[in-house]
């Protein structure tokens, strides 16, 4: 009953790491809320049940697909069509599983050398500074700083239990203190029902859908990869090892499938719980599931979900600022570690095309990055050395 009683604030930390980004989704899409979150619960404890609990990773909305399910959705209202859509994304994902698989994980690491892998860490959490900076924290400065002080505080000098819960330490004093500043609106709480059921959505074919969706897959399995560096560095586990990567693919593959039936949208693994595991390194996948669990009766019971969502915006940027440039600064260290010389022309012309491509596209800019710092890394010869040695001749 002890070790339920302390993991439950540890879950709920995770809940409220996720749930802005994961709700938003469905606020643009024209999706439910409510069944994006039970998708979203149902999709990581599939998730972990496929990986053997040994990815200690939340799954909640892609933001990569909102542009088509707003056309098929929000705007041609064929939800249908968005299912068959999200089913060619699970099978996309499924062969890729079965490509890794067939090619074998040693290759895919000897593929993707430090000095791609440290730049893109890092660039993970850099592409979200802007959202906690202009588009939560900046509403309200004194909230965030309050939210932000109180995490800090707690990580850093709060007694050990409070070291354990410091992101929703920092929420609770922020909110607290919103509410005292009068800048909590109640609204969602009165408006939402108490028990709400998702949206159960059948199939409705389309060529159209599935040559609009499908293809981004490929996209989201690059920033999965990404991801499952930072879970490596964080953890010093290998999990792109064990379980393996095609295992983690394949559970990704799963949970979107069951998503789009469940009226959710697209499943991927998310950077703010990274960064959350990084602050606390709390690494149980317990504590995933048990935040899985909370989002499937927070997307059931409305009243509850409705609290969370009153939370101001200012609060979670606040502490944004913290977890995002926790994993920012686990790529950089991740670099130091393994001593990537950044004195060699072409090492620092892959960090700097990596950092300035992932941070300037507003969408899919890891993927973009990653794939510019491969190619560069992969196809153009560094021809450095052999041009010292002829100054050094002459």
């Amino acid at each position: 009953m002890r070790s339920f009683l302390r993991a439950v604030p540890l879950s709920f930390q995770h809940v409220f790491a996720m749930f802005g980004a994961t709700v938003l989704v469905p606020l643009l899409t024209g999706l439910d809320p409510g069944s994006t979150l039970v998708a979203s619960g149902v999709g990581t404890l599939i998730f972990h049940l496929i990986t053997r609990g040994k990815v200690p990773t939340y799954l909640g909305s892609s933001f990569a697909f909102i542009a088509p399910l707003t056309l098929f959705v929000g705007k041609h209202h064929t939800p249908g069509q968005a299912v068959t859509g999200l089913i060619s994304v699970s099978i996309v994902y499924g062969i890729l599983s079965l490509i890794i698989a067939g090619i074998g994980v040693a290759r895919v690491r000897k593929a993707i050398p430090p000095v791609v892998v440290g730049p893109v860490v890092a660039i993970i959490g850099l592409s979200l500074a802007q959202t906690a900076i202009q588009s939560e924290a900046s509403t309200h400065w004194d909230v965030a700083i309050v939210s932000l002080l109180a995490g800090i505080l707690a990580s850093l000098v709060g007694p050990k239990q409070l070291r354990l819960i410091p992101i929703l330490f920092g929420i609770v004093i922020g909110y607290v203190y919103a509410i005292l500043r009068g800048l909590v609106d109640f609204s969602t709480i009165r408006h939402t029902p108490w028990v709400q059921l998702p949206h159960f959505t059948a199939p409705s074919f389309s060529w159209s859908v599935i040559l609009a969706m499908a293809p981004i897959a490929l996209v989201t399995f690059v920033e999965d990869l990404g991801h499952m560096f930072v879970l490596t560095e964080i953890t010093q586990k290998d999990v792109i090892k064990s379980p393996g990567f095609s295992s983690i693919l394949l559970g990704n593959g799963v949970a979107t499938f069951v998503s789009a039936f469940l009226g959710g949208p697209a499943q991927t693994t998310y950077a703010e719980n990274l960064g959350v595991l990084a602050m606390t390194r709390q690494f149980s996948s317990r504590i995933i599931q048990g935040a899985a669990i909370i989002a499937i009766i927070l997307g059931l019971l409305g009243k509850f979900g409705g609290l969370i969502q009153s939370i101001p915006t200012a609060v979670m940027g606040g502490i944004g600022i913290l977890l995002y440039g926790m994993i920012a600064a686990m790529g950089i260290r991740h670099m130091i570690e393994e001593k990537v010389n950044l004195g060699n022309m072409k090492n620092l012309i892959i960090v700097a095309v990596i950092f300035i491509i992932g941070v300037g596209y507003a969408n899919n800019g890891i993927a973009y990055a990653t794939i510019a710092g491969l190619l560069i890394y992969w196809l153009i010869p560094d021809l450095s050395a052999r041009i010292n040695k002829q100054t050094e001749h002459n």
